[in-house]
Order: C-alpha cells, then sequence, then structure tokens
C-alpha cells in the first residue's frame, strides 16, 4: 500500500490544483480501477482518459530511473520507447509495491502527477489534444475531468511519444 493514505494524496491533489487556480471538476462513481470501466462511469471517450504507469528503466548495471507514463485510455505503454529516451538496457512495468510507493497510491488509482522527486512523469501527446482529460483522483469512487491546459501548467511532465495501439 502506498505511504501515504488515498484522501491525503487526493487532498494533496486538490490543494495543489486549487493553489493553482485550475478548472476542474470531482466526478464521484462507483469503485472502479480499470480504464475501460471507469470511463464509462464517467461517461467520455477512453481516449481521454490517463492511463498512468509506473515504470523501471534500467541504464547500466546499477543505475535505474523509475518513470511515470501517462498515456490515452485506448493505449499500451511502448516500454521500448521509455527504455529509448533513457539510453537504457532493459525496461519493464514497476512491481506494485514500487509503483505504489512512489505514486503514493494503490494501483488503479494514481494520479498524472509526480510527488515523489524519485519518479519522472512523462506523457503522450496524444493525451494532450483534448481540451479536458480525466483520471482517478488517488481513490477508486472520485476522478477528476482537469482541463489539458491546465494540468501541463501545473504538472509539467515531459511529453514524449511512449503509446503504441
Amino acid at each position: 500500500m502506498a505511504t501515504d493514505d488515498a484522501d491525503g494524496i487526493y487532498g494533496k491533489l486538490l490543494s495543489l490544483l486549487d493553489e493553482r487556480g485550475a478548472a476542474y471538476r470531482v466526478i464521484e462513481h462507483a469503485p472502479e480501477g480499470n480504464s475501460e470501466a471507469v470511463s464509462l462511469l464517467r461517461g467520455h471517450p477512453l481516449g481521454r482518459a490517463a492511463k498512468c504507469i509506473v515504470t523501471m528503466v534500467k541504464v547500466g548495471k546499477k543505475e535505474k530511473h523509475f518513470v511515470l507514463v501517462v498515456v490515452p485510455g485506448d493505449k499500451r505503454v511502448d516500454l521500448a520507447a521509455v527504455k529509448a529516451l533513457y539510453g537504457g538496457s532493459y525496461a519493464s512495468f514497476a512491481s506494485a509495491d514500487i509503483a505504489e510507493e512512489l505514486a503514493k497510491s494503490p494501483s488503479g488509482t494514481i494520479l498524472p502527477f509526480s510527488f515523489d522527486d524519485r519518479l519522472e512523469l512523462i506523457v503522450d501527446p496524444a493525451l494532450l489534444v483534448h481540451p479536458e482529460m480525466y483520471f482517478n483522483a488517488g481513490r477508486l469512487d472520485r476522478s477528476l475531468a482537469l482541463s489539458t491546459a491546465d494540468f501541463r501548467s501545473v504538472a509539467e511532465p515531459r511529453v514524449e511519444p511512449v503509446s503504441a495501439d
């Protein structure tokens, strides 16, 4: 489980967004962490959902990078592309324990924001073409619809093509 409880990261996110004047809406729904199912509950196309996956890239024998990769809900993470960004020798999905520790929330609720210096945020540009994006907000029963422009301003992600069909 994450080091912060889910309400802790949820509250931290809302405080950050309010502080920065971001335009967002809270959407309450039945508990769900699967991108396809929760997109149906929220009533938007799957491509507007932010699918958030923690990955690990090995560079050399001793160096590891943890990367929060965010892709549209109808795409998958292209691990080869993530590996290439770091000149890595190997890339994989991080274990659930590590992902939850770094993201500070349980799998299925990971935010497209990094609140840990060890976790770099990379977002695929295909997600940023819509005026609004959707994601579970550190809880299975709450999502946010967030202005994409405000997301870019507040989260300051690295934007790289890291998705595949």
